[in-house]
């Protein structure tokens, strides 16, 4: 059997966004090629050649949500995990950082690319309450429990290794 997967997995940078009312957003997204495939997630993304983990989480975050962060806080876990994703098999090794932001107001313009064009189905923020409720797919799946943990105090500094 042949695969288009690689052995090295891809490296991205998330951020796990609060707002001024420790709500998080979250990005509503479908796979393309098979729309009933769909899932919210945070925002981020690969690293671009020669970018380190905290410039590309910035850069992610105001590409898909307009929104600036002058700095990012501690990275909170790093989750790995194997998918497949338009016809293909994907292995990525995301670096998820805490982010604040006082306003949800986008301050520049969003600069998707054309694969999250094509997947985008809305961008959300959340509560800890709402998310709890949520039917729908999240990545990581134990977001709610992190969150609650974080918000809670329960996080120590080493970040968490998730897998799936």
């Amino acid at each position: 059997m042949t695969t288009t997967s690689t052995t090295t997995p891809r490296i991205g940078a998330r951020v796990l966004l609060l707002d001024a009312a420790d709500r998080v957003l979250l990005i509503h997204a479908k796979d393309p090629q098979d729309p009933e495939h769909h899932w919210w997630e945070l925002p981020g993304g690969g690293l671009d050649e020669g970018e380190d983990l905290t410039t590309a989480a910035l850069r992610e975050v105001a590409e898909e949500t307009g929104l600036t962060l002058a700095e990012l806080g501690r990275e909170l876990w790093v989750r790995e995990s194997r998918f497949r994703y338009k016809g293909r098999e994907h292995h990525r090794v995301d670096h998820v950082f805490l982010g604040r932001t006082p306003s949800t107001v986008p301050q520049v313009p969003l600069k998707p690319t054309e694969n999250e064009k094509a997947g985008l189905i809305e961008r959300r923020w959340w509560s800890a309450e709402e998310l709890r409720h949520c039917q729908d797919k999240l990545l990581p799946g134990t977001l709610p429990d992190l969150l609650d943990d974080l918000l809670a105090g329960r996080l120590n500094d080493t970040p968490l290794l998730l897998v799936g």
